[in-house]
């Protein structure tokens, strides 16, 4: 991947740690790097992280699938419950 803007991942019981911490601090390293979405795979959880000065980020959080989120590097909105298509979730 060279100079990415926005990353999505799907976060894994055994990885997220490592995604919210480790991973998340190499990629803010980059300088292009603006925009980062975590999407939980087992209940609807999204965390939306958006640069808004060197070293600042905003995060915003999701839990109703009714929700759109903006993504600020596309210009674009994703309604919640979209990511979530075809997903079955254990009750």
């Amino acid at each position: 991947m060279t100079n990415p803007c926005f990353i999505a991942e799907v976060l894994s019981k055994s990885t997220q740690d490592y995604d919210h911490g480790e991973k998340f601090s190499a990629y803010r390293t980059v300088e292009s790097f603006r925009e980062y979405l975590l999407i939980d795979q087992y209940s609807i959880h999204v965390e939306h992280y958006v640069k808004t000065a060197a070293h600042q980020w905003l995060l915003s959080e999701y839990d109703d699938p009714n929700v759109t989120l903006s993504l600020s590097a596309f210009e674009a909105q994703i309604e919640i419950i979209a990511l979530y298509e075809n997903i079955e979730m254990d009750a």
